[in-house]
């Protein structure tokens, strides 16, 4: 048995029916004790993440847009793009209707953890702001040695998912798109991106923030409108992409003709996968997010939580439905080209060549690059406060952590794609599970704060 099999094995047993359960049985019933404000004050958690922008006052912090632009920047990843269709050609089409279910339900996990770590939020030995799942663990669980286990257990994990999740799946992403489309060598781009990302991540949170808040929105814009043109383009499919979704994400056998041929896949593959790369997207239950809303310049951490929230919906509820939609509706889903591509990658490329032809083509390799390459600065930040909460504050140790970090990415484009993304899966899994604990153990009184609150 070779390191691939054995990884894909972990991966299966990592993310099998417990945490599939755990994951939502959390966003279920956080949802039910807020009363299902989380979909009720959508529309005005909207309103207070795009309100007019002020500049963050203290060295260390970033206004709640730049914050949560950086959210965005980490879950606004290949998870969107490759993860979908990865989890669509796996788990069938029914998998996207989980994703997006699911996603809607994690909006109150996610409104939970940010608001708990922009409350627990700490301090590091420069004075600056540190937060995240593992402060909240170490500072509001009133069992002191539970928390420092569960803290420092979600630190491990985080800092592993930050170099797996956040770096080396970003870095062999934007090598192959590079590859092909441009043919250019995985080597070069190794080099180019490691040091970009060196640059960048030694300027510390304010140049990440700086990056992101101006990245984010125009690569974002321009991926959406790219789906929607491979959509318009084929129309007449999406009456019918719209039922077989719906249908196969609750039927135990095959869903059979139109455009997507015979697709047989389980009920638990289509929810398995459906979830599994939900999560990797919109990052609800992993609480590493909260890493990144605890920089805020904002008191108020129950509107920090809301404006946090807004990246589940964006990312999932809109990003990930437009490549669904886009993937299904190209009809490549049961075409002869499904099996000639040699992974998820070129079959994306395909998917926007065929409707858009090389323009479409170079347009998506370069949305891949710029979005990745987000992710992976975005990614620096909280793997270095989870390997500093590790430290014990300090931070003289965090020039070890960036300069690794940055050499990581060079590794990441040059291994195999498969086995890098079923390890970034076991960590993200992993690192869920101290996170869920916490926040349930919380729940009751942060919830009943939450309800109290007047938006």
């Amino acid at each position: 048995m070779n390191i691939d099999s054995i990884v894909r094995k972990i991966d299966d047993f990592v993310w099998g029916p417990p945490l599939l359960i755990l994951l939502i049985f959390s966003s279920i019933y956080l949802m039910f004790r807020l009363d299902s404000l989380p979909l009720k004050n959508l529309k005005h958690a909207f309103r207070l993440a795009f309100a007019p922008e002020t500049k963050a006052k203290e060295a260390g912090k970033l206004s709640s847009f730049a914050s949560l632009m950086t959210e965005l920047a980490i879950t606004l990843g290949i998870g969107n793009i490759l993860g979908v269709v990865s989890a669509m050609r796996i788990g069938g089409p029914g998998a996207l209707f989980w994703m997006i279910i699911t996603s809607l339900m994690a909006l109150s996990t996610k409104l939970v953890e940010s608001t708990l770590s922009v409350k627990y939020r700490s301090s590091n030995d420069l004075g600056h702001v540190a937060g995240g799942p593992m402060y909240t663990c170490w500072r509001a669980l009133k069992n002191k040695t539970l928390g420092t286990i569960l803290g420092t257990i979600f630190a491990v994990f985080a800092v592993f998912a930050s170099f797996g999740m956040g770096n080396m799946t970003q870095s062999n992403a934007i090598s192959n798109a590079l590859y092909y489309s441009l043919g250019i060598k995985r080597e070069l781009t190794g080099l180019i991106v490691c040091i970009l990302t060196i640059l960048v991540v030694l300027g510390g949170v304010s140049a990440i923030g700086n990056v992101t808040k101006i990245l984010i929105p125009f690569v974002g814009g321009l991926y959406l409108l790219s789906t929607f043109i491979v959509i318009a383009c084929n129309y007449k499919n999406l009456p019918q992409a719209l039922l077989t979704i719906f249908l196969s994400a609750f039927s135990p056998r095959s869903v059979s003709g139109g455009i997507f041929g015979t697709v047989t896949v389980s009920f638990f593959q289509s929810l398995r996968w459906g979830v599994s790369r939900g999560v990797f997207s919109h990052e609800a239950g992993l609480g590493a997010a909260g890493i990144t809303a605890a920089t805020a310049d904002t008191e108020d951490y129950i509107k920090q939580g809301y404006i946090s929230m807004t990246s589940v919906f964006l990312d999932t509820a809109v990003v990930c439905t437009c490549t669904g939609l886009a993937f299904v509706c190209s009809g490549i889903m049961c075409s002869s080209e499904i099996g000639t591509k040699e992974n998820d990658m070129s079959l994306t490329l395909t998917i926007f060549e065929n409707a858009l032809g090389n323009i479409g083509k170079f347009t998506i390799s370069i949305c891949i690059a710029l979005f990745a390459f987000a992710t992976i600065i975005g990614w620096a930040y909280q793997g270095e406060r989870a390997f500093e909460f590790l430290m014990k504050g300090k931070t003289k140790y965090n020039i070890i952590y960036r300069f690794v970090y940055g050499l990581i990415t060079f590794v990441g484009c040059t291994f195999s794609l498969e086995t890098i993304w079923n390890l970034a899966d076991i960590a993200n899994g992993l690192m869920s599970i101290p996170n869920l604990i916490c926040v349930l153990i919380l729940a009751p009184s942060i919830c009943k704060e939450i309800k109290n609150y007047s938006l």
